[in-house]
């Protein structure tokens, strides 16, 4: 028998705010905690990002709300970002019941947050740290508190912050409805659990439940210094609404958004070195879709709850099989299919077997686009683009100045093919770079593969980009023979070029690359070893290409800046 929302007797002015937010069926975790929680019992809720839990206890939590302007419930979230989504959504719930609900986090000024407390709010939703800071300044009040939930437990478990729960569920009456949510439960949550919850009842989740139906995931196995151009003809072959790409490190998403934008697929990244403030800009303008592709880290995503994710991009793999299910559960919400697309070297192959054992879904091989098929699909598209200019006739400006290369004595299919080869302009910046085909073994990593060195996410050997903190390190520390300067280049078939700029102008790999790529017309990964000291770069390129980089001398620019380019 299906549950509808008007099963749980919810409040009216409730009811009409989900009859406008076109809710009519909760979800799995939804229907366990509501009822639970509309009880008055504490409750812990086993269950994914993506599975509705903050419905799940927000709904309770406004049905038996009082307008007093004085805290009646605390939400605790790992991260900035979650709290907000969490106070965002929780006064939409309330729209209709007049609740005040305020988010309170680092990185806002505590003037405004205190400005707003003392007006009065009826919840609060917050980071742990600044909560304890209002606490220890005797701005917040937790007496009046009813309900309190501890939202991704298991994150402020790993991020350090479970001393700083304690601290504050110690200032809540202890006659305080309690209710945790954790994708999982290890022993220190449950410990938390025992100690602070009176009985509390359960709701799991299943796994098999997370990963939805509607998502297909797909891999490609690639070598790890052929990612970037492998992504970059995924991109060109996906019909991308908006994308999450998932890369390790900080350095590791800084740097693949800067090659991805080199290449013409405009990426901005979402990592803890972003202010709260730059973190939210780039979201906006995520949301409002003026930025296409974003490259972020998994604790940066926490709390990220962004509708019409139409890709999951797993640059590299996760090291936990759950944090994968936390990826992906972030595209195919709200009935809507999804892709999850994860590139695979030899070497993660054993590592995909267990996230296809965890999610008990079996994963397809794909095989990346060729050259051939990119080159035809992008004359396709501009076919397609000029027919819908044709068809709609408003070209009478073009049209005008097509008769007038005419009556100049133009032929006019020249006028035409030189008027596409403009319009076709940008494909020149993307560049389709080679990518060496990987076969697919039992063990999943052949000997080959198996003697390469551990890689990070742009590592320098013959191709691809070395990493910007080992680039630096090398170019701080002493310089032996091999990474001096010079005319030769220490491997066959490669010629040295120097650069007049170096780590004083704050030069990256990336940097080097994508202009000697962009201007020389030249693949990125066919550039070699790079080494970068305080007033200049080395940067090593296949000797039949020199001619061609030599050629643009002049041209080369980062960031407005001009660059000298010379051999040896």
């Amino acid at each position: 028998m299906t549950v509808e929302f008007s099963d749980f007797n919810l409040h009216p002015a409730l009811m009409q705010a989900l009859t406008e937010l076109g809710y009519t069926t909760p979800t799995p975790i939804q229907s366990g905690m509501i009822p639970l929680m509309l009880s008055g019992v504490d409750v812990i809720g086993q269950a994914q990002t993506g599975t509705g839990k903050t419905a799940a206890f927000s709904l309770p939590i406004l049905n038996n709300y009082q307008p007093r302007k004085i805290p009646q419930a605390l939400v605790l979230a790992p991260t900035r970002e979650l709290a907000l989504q969490v106070a965002e959504a929780m006064q939409g719930y309330g729209r209709h019941l007049g609740v005040q609900v305020l988010a309170v986090y680092g990185g806002q000024s505590f003037g405004q947050q205190i400005k707003q407390l003392r007006r009065g709010v009826d919840i609060v939703v917050g980071t742990p740290g600044r909560l304890l800071d209002l606490l220890n300044r005797n701005i917040l009040d937790f007496s009046a508190i009813k309900s309190v939930v501890l939202d991704e437990a298991d994150e402020m478990l790993k991020m350090g912050f479970i001393d700083d729960v304690e601290a504050i569920l110690a200032k809540t009456p202890p006659t305080r409805q309690t209710a945790l949510f954790s994708a999982t439960v290890p022993a220190p949550i449950r410990r938390l659990a025992d100690k602070y919850m009176r009985a509390p009842q359960s709701v799991t989740i299943q796994r098999g439940q997370v990963t939805a139906i509607a998502i297909e995931q797909r891999y490609y196995l690639v070598r790890q210094s052929d990612k970037v151009a492998a992504l970059a003809r995924i991109l060109e072959n996906e019909d991308v609404k908006r994308a999450l790409i998932f890369a390790r490190t900080r350095i590791g998403t800084a740097e693949l958004a800067t090659a991805l934008t080199r290449q013409g697929f405009p990426a901005e990244t979402l990592n803890g070195d972003l202010t709260q403030q730059a973190r939210e800009r780039v979201l906006n303008r995520f949301r409002n879709n003026q930025i296409q592709l974003l490259v972020a880290t998994d604790v940066a995503a926490r709390g990220l709850d962004i509708d019409d994710i139409s890709h999951v991009f797993n640059y590299d793999l996760p090291s936990e099989v759950e944090v994968y299910v936390h990826r992906i559960g972030r595209t195919g919400r709200a009935s809507k299919t999804g892709i999850a697309i994860s590139l695979i070297t030899p070497a993660e192959h054993a590592h995909l077997r267990r996230i296809e054992a965890f999610t008990r879904q079996k994963f397809l091989r794909a095989t990346l686009p060729s050259v051939e098929y990119i080159m035809k699909r992008r004359s396709a598209q501009l076919t397609e683009q000029v027919t819908v200019w044709l068809k709609r006739g408003r070209i009478n400006r073009e049209r005008a100045i097509v008769e007038e290369l005419v009556a100049q004595g133009h032929d006019p299919l020249d006028v035409a093919a030189a008027a596409l080869k403009l319009a076709r302009g940008d494909e020149k910046q993307r560049t389709i770079a080679p990518v060496v085909e990987v076969e697919e073994t039992k063990e999943g990593a052949s000997k080959r593969f198996q003697r390469e060195p551990r890689r990070g996410s742009y590592r320098a050997e013959k191709r691809g980009l070395r990493s910007s903190s080992d680039s630096f390190s090398r170019a701080s520390s002493k310089s032996t023979p091999r990474h001096r300067g010079g005319k030769d280049s220490h491997e066959k078939g490669m010629v040295r070029l120097t650069l007049n700029v170096g780590t004083t102008h704050g030069i990256s790999p990336s940097d080097l690359v994508g202009t000697i790529a962009y201007h020389a017309d030249i693949p990125g990964n066919a550039i070699g070893k790079i080494h970068i000291e305080n007033q200049k770069s080395f940067v090593d390129v296949p000797g039949v290409l020199v001619p061609q980089v030599m050629k643009q001398a002049g041209k080369y620019k980062i960031r407005k800046q001009v660059v000298n380019v010379t051999l040896g």
